[in-house]
């Protein structure tokens, strides 16, 4: 078997398991179709942002948090799970990940930060499942998101 033969028949597999793992974000939902959910649209988070790269994860949590009763948006609902992490409130941010993920199965952010979550709890196997999303949502290119969780399981001694 050739060498493009082998990649091509690897791409399909991890293509199988993404699909998969897409299917398994909705377990539980007896008829939940495959769409992400509506999202409903996203107010300025400039102010969040802003808090949050100050590392001022307190406050950013208190601009953000009000907005979950009327806003349903991926990036909110990381955002959230981020600042938790950072707070290492590991429960909610895991709340708020899978949160982001059901709006937006393909978040990039969400599935690194969630990534980093899996390796802060020691699960490196849900980390590195995470990497290889990120490695088909990235393909053939690369993203920077990938290069970060990547990272973060050499740091944490797995080698990806």
């Amino acid at each position: 078997m050739s060498a493009a033969h082998r990649a091509r028949r690897r791409r399909f597999r991890l293509a199988a398991a993404f699909a998969l793992a897409l299917a398994g974000l909705g377990a539980g939902a007896s008829a939940r179709a495959m769409d992400s959910a509506p999202s409903t649209d996203l107010p300025d988070l400039s102010e969040a942002r802003a808090a949050i790269y100050a590392g001022d994860h307190e406050r950013a949590l208190g601009l953000l948090t009000p907005l979950t009763e009327t806003v349903r948006h991926a990036d909110l609902f990381n955002l959230l799970g981020f600042a938790n992490r950072n707070l290492k409130r590991y429960d909610e941010a895991a709340r708020w990940y899978k949160e982001a993920l059901f709006y937006d199965a393909g978040h990039r952010p969400a599935l690194e930060y969630q990534g980093e979550l899996f390796i802060a709890v020691g699960d490196l196997a849900r980390a590195e499942k995470n990497l290889e999303l990120l490695r088909l949502l990235c393909f053939p290119d690369g993203c920077e998101e990938q290069d970060k969780l990547r990272k973060a399981l050499l740091d944490a001694g797995r080698k990806p």
